[in-house]
């Protein structure tokens, strides 16, 4: 059987990615045995987490006991209820609309006051003291009482 010339390209293609695969065989095995130790080949971390060629200083190595770490949330100390009562000023209250501002003596800070959280009736430059609440729009008075 006659071989096509089809057949012919095909087989010179295949030959040649063999000769091509076998010089890059031998290329590796040449350079592998240029000194391309282990050492060479090794990269150190530094105390600064920086990779270099050359090994850590032993004298600068850091010993840390296991138990020394803490792998959970630190406990929260128990807050003080004195801690929470703030004192202030009423800076503004509008009796018709039921709301208002008080002015914290401490952190200078506007909270919002409503009339709901009120257990007297308050006026504007009245002396309060009131607890702090996170509401829906930011810091809430709640149990403002005044002062006399």
């Amino acid at each position: 059987m006659a071989e096509t010339w089809d057949k012919k390209e095909r087989e010179k293609k295949r030959k040649a990615k063999q000769k091509e695969k076998a010089e890059k065989k031998q290329e590796r095995k040449e350079n592998a045995k240029n000194g391309n130790s282990l050492d060479s080949m090794l990269a150190y971390l530094d105390e600064n987490g920086n990779l270099s060629s050359t090994p850590p200083d032993p004298r600068k190595k850091v010993t840390i006991n296991a138990e020394d770490i803490d792998i959970s949330v630190p406990k929260q100390k128990p807050i003080d209820p004195a801690e929470l009562i703030h004192t202030g000023f009423v800076a503004f209250f509008n009796n018709d609309k039921g709301y208002g501002f008080i002015k914290d003596a401490k952190t200078q800070e506007s909270v919002f006051v409503h009339v709901k959280s009120l257990s007297e009736v308050i006026k504007e430059n009245n002396k309060v003291s009131f607890e702090v609440e996170m509401g829906p729009k930011g810091p809430s008075a709640v149990n403002v009482k005044l002062i006399k």
